[in-house]
């Protein structure tokens, strides 16, 4: 049996926590799998994260516990676990990466109360917080490939983004920006060479009324089918 975690400190409050399970019940219908949520405080020791197939990091900073944000996006990465980080699991997916990866080891979230230029993920101009808006997506990207399309329209419920200033040294080491808004913002995040490492700062959980996973979803899924039937056939 799959099982899948989803790293998030789980509130009735946060509409994507209601809308999550209902979209994976739809997918469960096709194909049964086990799904677990996983409090950020728990996640702090990788030993938790180490049996599951795949990873979302869901919506709902600030989290209860950050490191334990950073060891679910860290897991995933350097375990080549398929990972899904919308809204808060894109920017805590960067801040990660901007840590471990790039040497920023003192990258910081200003949600938390950080202020300076160690601020990787800074509070946004015009906050996105219920709106829709256009993402550009770059030509043979994982993103394309999944929406099938090079322009699309997302939901958001965000303050908070990457600060463009730190964009260059995140893609210097390895990190492809691969989608945009109209003014040329980070907007979604992938890693290549890896199973499948998506982090978009719009919430795919929110599109329509609920009842149809968005390709990203699905596109996660399918990477967690993939990856999970191939470690079983190679210790078969």
């Amino acid at each position: 049996m799959r099982t899948i975690a989803l790293v998030g400190d789980r509130s009735p409050a946060v509409r994507a926590h209601t809308r999550i399970p209902a979209l994976l019940d739809v997918l469960r219908e096709e194909e049964d799998f086990d799904v677990y949520w996983m409090p950020t405080p728990d996640a702090e020791d990788p030993e938790a994260l180490a049996g599951y197939d795949g990873i979302w990091l869901v919506p709902g900073s600030p989290y209860r516990s950050v490191p334990g944000a950073l060891t679910a996006a860290r897991v995933a990465r350097t375990g080549n676990k398929p990972f899904l980080g919308t809204c808060g699991g894109f920017q805590h997916a960067m801040l990660e990466f901007a840590r471990n990866v790039c040497g920023f080891t003192e990258a910081q979230h200003a949600e938390y109360g950080a202020s300076g230029d160690d601020d990787l993920i800074v509070e946004l101009t015009c906050s996105l917080a219920g709106h829709e808006a256009a993402v550009d997506l770059a030509p043979g990207s994982l993103i394309e490939r999944l929406l099938g399309t090079s322009r699309t329209v997302e939901r958001y419920h965000c303050g908070y983004g990457l600060d463009p200033s730190h964009l260059a040294l995140l893609a210097a080491h390895g990190m492809l920006f691969t989608g945009h808004d109209e003014s040329g913002e980070a907007r979604v995040a992938e890693l290549p060479g890896h199973p499948f490492f998506l982090a978009t700062l719009f919430q795919p959980e929110l599109a329509g009324d609920g009842s149809d996973p968005h390709p990203v979803i699905r596109g996660w899924m399918a990477a967690v089918r993939q990856a999970s039937s191939s470690l079983r056939t190679s210790m078969a």
